[in-house]
């Protein structure tokens, strides 16, 4: 009986962590809604000119006029973060559709195909786990002009291994249950039973491991774009823009790093927020399977 207590007070969240884990998931969905209406509202409202340069205005301190200041060559450093953080969006958002499909496709053919195909399958996985994320996306994009759609193909095919892996768990677990031997006992074939049971099971792993994506995607965009190998170095973006202002933080000009870093760790740390009490809602005894 008390084994029982305590295993039930353990699931049982108390009043405190209630309140916490709903502080938490208020504020993280505030900052990823204000993020979103940014990047919808501000480049219709504000046009910017990303060959434009004033002098004059060279790394002026924030103020009414820039809130956040300038940068080296006098450009409104508010304004580029906007338009920074709106294409780090776009390619984590796509990537992550990318990689999660892929990952979705492969584990559950291993899983639901079974024998040779998933031995052969998890080498292939092993090997791109072998090779570093950031190295062979150096790889790929370095094939290619620089620009977002390079950036999104870089990330897609480099990040789809960990969903692969928690598909292919999943389905390995749904063939031992009960409906998937009733259905096999009843004459249907395998791609049925991948198509009609095993795939719609398993699409809410796939769907969270594709949120838990995108902020994975947002960082690994702006290491590329901070190393001269993503967007184009005229174009705004939150890499570039650290990597451009690192001499002006050696003289004592912070602004231009601060912020555009901010609008790096901010949005991500809310979406990852989000996507960890969807992971605590569908899955609350596992919630360390998936991370970032």
């Amino acid at each position: 009986m008390n084994a029982q207590a305590t295993e039930q007070a353990w699931r049982t969240p108390t009043p405190g962590r209630r309140g916490t884990r709903t502080a938490r998931i208020a504020v993280s969905a505030v900052l990823v809604g204000a993020a979103a209406l940014a990047v919808l509202l501000v480049p219709p409202l504000f046009p910017l000119d990303q060959q434009a340069v004033d002098l004059t205005a060279k790394l002026d301190p924030p103020s009414a006029d820039h809130p956040f200041g300038t940068d080296e060559v006098g450009r409104d450093v508010l304004l580029r973060s906007v338009y920074g953080l709106r294409v780090s969006l776009l390619v984590g958002l796509v990537a992550a559709l990318v990689a999660s499909g892929i990952g979705l496709l492969v584990g559950c053919a291993a899983g639901a195909l079974g024998g040779r195909t998933d031995r052969v399958v998890m080498r292939l996985v092993d090997t791109f786990t072998a090779v570093p994320h950031l190295l062979m996306g150096i790889f790929i994009v370095a094939m290619f002009r620089p620009g977002i759609w390079p950036v999104v193909a870089s990330v897609g095919l480099t990040h789809w291994v960990s969903t692969a892996r928690i598909v292919r768990a999943e389905v390995l677990s749904l063939r031992a249950r009960p409906f998937v031997d009733a259905a096999i006992s009843g004459g249907a074939s395998r791609m049925r039973v991948a198509s009609r049971h095993l795939l719609p099971a398993v699409l809410p792993q796939a769907g969270l491991a594709a949120v838990l994506m995108v902020p994975h995607a947002i960082w690994h965009e702006s290491a590329l774009s901070f190393l001269g190998l993503g967007i184009p170095a005229h174009e705004a973006s939150l890499g570039t823009m650290i990597n451009g202002a690192r001499g002006s933080l050696v003289t004592g000009e912070w602004w231009p790093t601060l912020f555009p870093g901010l609008f790096i760790v901010i949005p991500t740390l809310a979406i990852a927020g989000l996507a960890g009490a969807w992971r605590e809602r569908i899955n609350p005894r596992r919630r360390s399977e998936l991370v970032l």
